[in-house]
């Protein structure tokens, strides 16, 4: 199944911005974030389809996987 993914800020470094990429069935968006060598920790916003979500949600062909690292600062 194709997932559209789309990352942002520093998780774009050495990947890519937006990108359709080919998963198996029933893929979670931990998975995920672990073939992109992510941290997982360092998450911060999950949506898939615009709507928020968590790392434990499996996804569905033609999905929209966006991910938006934690923000710190003050």
């Amino acid at each position: 199944m194709e997932v559209h993914i789309e990352l942002f800020t520093y998780f774009r470094e050495d990947r890519f911005s937006s990108q359709k990429m080919t998963f198996p069935e029933g893929i979670k968006v931990r998975d995920i974030v672990i073939t992109l060598a992510i941290d997982p920790d360092e998450i911060g916003v999950i949506l898939i389809n615009g709507k928020q979500s968590n790392q434990d949600t499996p996804l569905s062909s033609d999905d929209t996987l966006s991910l938006f690292p934690l923000v710190s600062g003050g």
